[in-house]
Parts: C-alpha cells; structure tokens; sequence
C-alpha cells in the first residue's frame, strides 16, 4: 500500500491535474486550429464541421458527467479519478493515429469522458477534505490547473506549428500523455474522502482521516469533533428523505438543484469560451493574423493564470455573490463593447478574413484595438469571477447524499452548453458575425439577475450548514452573507466540555489511526 499524504494543498495540486487535462484539450485544438498543416490536412474544416471538431470534448463530457456521479458514489472520489484517466489514454492515442476528422472527433469524445468524470468529481473531492475557511481557495485550484493546461498546451502547440506536415498537430496532441501519466502517479497517495468514508458506513477510517487533515491526526480536537458530529447528523438525517431522482426535488433540494446547474450553465452562456475555444478567430477579425495572432492568444491565456491565482486570494473573504453578479455585469458590458465595434467598425469579407470562413468581419486601426482590448479585459473580469466561482458554488451546494450526482448534474449543464456553443459559434461567427457577442451580452445580464435573486451565500459555512441556506424557511439570498459559521459556536461548545472535563465517550469519536488502510 502506498503512504497517505494529508495536507490539503498536496492533495488539491495532485487532484487538480485532472483540470489540466481539461486545458491540455482546449489548447490542442485553439494552438493548431489557425496553422497552415491544420487547414491543408483536414481541408479546411469551417461552419458545422469545425463547430463539431470543437464541440466534440464537451459531448464526451457529458457522457461522462452522466455517470461520474454514480460511478464515485460506487468507488469513491479517488479511484473514479483514476478511471477516468484510462479515457484520456485512449482518447489521446486515437487523436494521434487519426487520419481525418471522423477519428479526430472520436479521440475527443474519449477525452471529453475523461473531462466529464473529472470535472465533476474534483471540485467534490476537495470540497469534502477542506476546512470550510479555505474550501474556495482549495477548489481555486482547480480552475487554475485548467488555464495553467491551457497556457502550456498553448505554446507547445504554437512551438510545434513550425513543425512541416501532420508531424506538427500529432506531436502536439501526443504530449497531452504526459499530465495523465502524472496525475495516475499521484492519486495513490491520496487519502480517500472522510465524507464519502462516513457515507459508505466505514466510520473509524472517515475519523481517522478528518483527523489527519484537519488537526494533524488528534481525535480530540474540538474542530474535528464538531465537524463529525456535523457530518453524522446530516448524513442521517438525509437517509431518510427521498429515494432516487426524488431526493434531487423534495424538501427544498429544488433550489440546489438549479442553483448548482445553473451557475454551471451560466459560466458557459456568459460566452467567455468562446474567447479560449476560438481566441484565434476574434483576433483575425481585429486584424492579427499568422505568428502575431497566435503570440496575443497566448497572452490572453498568460492572463487567464494570473487573474484567477489572484481570486485564489480574496475568493473566501469576499464572498461567491458579489463576485458572480458584478462578473456577469461585468462581461456583459465587455461582450457588447466587442459587439458594437465589430457591428459598427467592420467590413465584411464574404471569401472570409485570410481565406477562414469562419471569420467574415474585420476592423482595422483603433477599432481593433478597442476590439482586442476589451476581448482581454473580459478574459480578466471573467478569471476573477465567474471562471473559479462556478466550480466553487456548483461544488458547495449539494447535500452529502446528493454531493457526486448532483456536481454530475451541475457539469452536465456545463457541458450540455459548452457543446452547444462549440457547435454553434463557428457557424454564427460565419452567419451573424459581431451580433453573436451581442447574445452574449444579454445572456450575462441574466446571470447576474438570477444570481441576485436565487443564489445564497456559502463562503465561511461548514458544507453541512449550507443545508438551511437552501431549505423551505430559509433566508431570502441577498440577506445572507460571508461567515456566520454555526460550526464555530459548536467547536467553542466542545472546548467549553473539554475545559470543564465533561466531554464523556459518548461524545468522543473513537479511531484507531491505521497505516495504509485506505
């Protein structure tokens, strides 16, 4: 058996790198998509067809965000982990040997699976092993590990676009092996959840390891006792709700159920993707093309990693709704700056810009610059907000009976909408040109007002307190705020009966600390 480690940051970089795998995917296909050896040997794929190459991933996804859920309630979190890497071999050997797009698409199905299962089940692992003052800084991670995949992937693509022939996108699409190959070295050393532990009944192991990673291995530890009791008390109480689908509606779990889906579906509709699936397509209608046009999306992905390790920062302090809402407003007014420039500015070109169909407006001068600008600044707001936010809000909502399925359902949304503007946004691009960021802009004053009216505070709440924020007499959402932990009032209860010497056995978990046994 292989030795555990504990600490919670460990543990979040090891299981993160299933969200680099994410952006190793994106990047392979944003770096290679505008290269001379991409259009010749694919015969330069555009409108429906490009839309399925790019969209494939996210069809994978939701394939596999369909039964992650129920797979990691079966296994675990660690070990549906593991299995989805077996995937992402498969999916990455078939991109490499592919001999036309039909095999290409195939490849990225398989990878999407992959993505699905960890897209959905990382943002659950870490928010049942961290301490409720850093749940959103931990599942930060996630989103950085993403972009990070995204920047490096992006410039091995861009180094291997000098390469001649098919040699080029192949070997670019070859190194995704390499984080996978990590990522199944690093998970046997993960412990398994406490959560997911107590759930399946194998109580002393859950003790031992909220122990372990809450307070260095000691039982006694007030925080450690109050947050099992926590645990114990919620997870009993569920059992007794409804069974199947039904639990997912019943006794308010309507109100997680679209608030954990929708802040998945609004990250995608607020049309920030569209900016890193096809990055390179917006700056051609600015005017950048060849070697100047792959350098600035590389700089937009520069800016991706060092906005949100800044959200890293301040994400529990301040809280998830304000950061959604003024986000969404935020990337609105960017998508309709970008619109009406593009609507206003630009000249058609109906043999597209360059030759690219996909690409039939473009502006010059001053207008690019506003075009190009305003392009990075909503990749700014959107790292500091909506980007890491919606995996942390998605991640906290659930029950602990519902916590895997249910973040299966909220990726679901996510990927649902991701293939259906990876899909839809070549061919728009092609047929509406500048309105399509126009919808977007729409789209994200909807976020914003449905985040103010439906979307309760979670930062500082224990997991298991989350439970009244969403129940029928609960607060209305804009009365709630950071903080205001019932969680601290029992962990002081705990240290009170400590002091005084009345905390009998009946009170004290009992573990024996086990080396190995999970």
């Amino acid at each position: 058996m292989f030795p555990k480690i504990y600490n919670t940051y460990f543990l979040a970089i090891i299981s993160t790198i299933g969200g680099m795998l994410f952006g190793f995917d994106i990047s392979s296909m944003s770096a290679i998509i505008g290269t001379k050896q991409y259009v010749a040997y694919f015969d330069n794929p555009h409108g429906i067809i490009q839309g399925a190459i790019g969209s494939a991933l996210a069809a994978g996804s939701v394939i596999g965000s369909l039964f992650a859920g129920p797979l990691s309630d079966r296994i675990g979190r660690r070990d549906a982990i593991f299995f989805a890497c077996l995937w992402w071999l498969a999916g990455t050997s078939v991109q490499v040997a592919c001999n036309g797009f039909g095999m290409l698409i195939a490849g990225r199905i398989l990878n999407g699976v992959c993505v699905g299962i960890t897209s959905s089940q990382v943002p659950v692992y870490l928010a049942e092993i961290a301490k409720k003052e850093k749940r959103g800084s931990i599942i930060v991670i996630q989103q950085l590990a993403i972009e990070w995949g995204i920047l490096i992937m992006f410039f091995v693509g861009y180094g291997c676009s000098f390469i001649a022939g098919p040699a080029s996108f192949r070997t670019a699409w070859g190194i995704q092996f390499v984080p996978a190959f990590c990522l199944m070295c690093g998970i046997p050393f993960l412990p398994r959840s406490p959560r997911w532990l107590a759930k399946v009944g194998r109580t002393d192991q859950a003790i031992d390891v909220l122990a372990r990673i809450q307070a260095n291995g000691n039982i006694d530890d007030p925080l450690v006792i109050a947050e099992w009791e926590e645990i114990t008390t919620v997870l009993a109480a569920e059992r007794e709700s409804g069974k199947g689908w039904r639990k997912f509606i019943k006794n308010g779990m309507w109100r997680r159920t679209v608030a954990g889906m929708s802040v998945q579906a609004w990250q995608q509709l607020s049309g920030a993707n569209v900016m890193t699936y096809y990055v390179v397509y917006v700056f051609e209608m600015a005017g950048l093309t060849g070697n100047i046009n792959l350098i600035s999306s590389g700089v937009q992905y520069a800016l991706f990693v060092i906005f949100t390790s800044m959200a890293f920062f301040f994400i529990d302090n301040t809280g998830r709704r304000p950061l959604l809402i003024y986000g969404a407003i935020g990337m609105g007014i960017c998508q309709f700056v970008v619109g009406g420039v593009l609507g206003t500015y630009g000249a058609y070109v109906p043999l597209g810009v360059e030759g690219n169909l996909n690409v039939k407006v473009s502006v010059s001068g001053s207008a690019s610059h506003v075009v190009i600008a305003f392009s990075y600044l909503l990749i700014i707001v959107y790292s500091l907000t909506l980007a890491p936010v919606a995996w942390v809000y998605a991640a906290e909502v659930w029950s602990l009976e519902t916590r895997a399925t249910g973040m299966s359902l909220s990726a679901v949304a996510n990927w649902l909408f991701n293939f259906a503007l990876g899909l839809f946004v070549p061919p728009a691009f092609g047929n509406i040109s500048w309105k399509t960021f126009l919808i977007f802009g729409v789209l994200c004053f909807g976020a914003a007002v449905q985040a103010y009216f439906t979307y309760p505070e979670t930062a500082r709440k224990s997991l298991e307190e989350i439970e009244v924020l969403f129940s029928p007499g609960g607060p209305k959402p804009w009365k709630t705020r950071p903080g205001d932990s019932a969680l601290d009032a029992k962990i002081r209860r705990v240290q009170d009966m400590q002091g005084r010497g009345v905390l009998d056995e009946k009170n004290r978990p009992e573990v024996e600390h086990r080396e190995g046994s999970l």
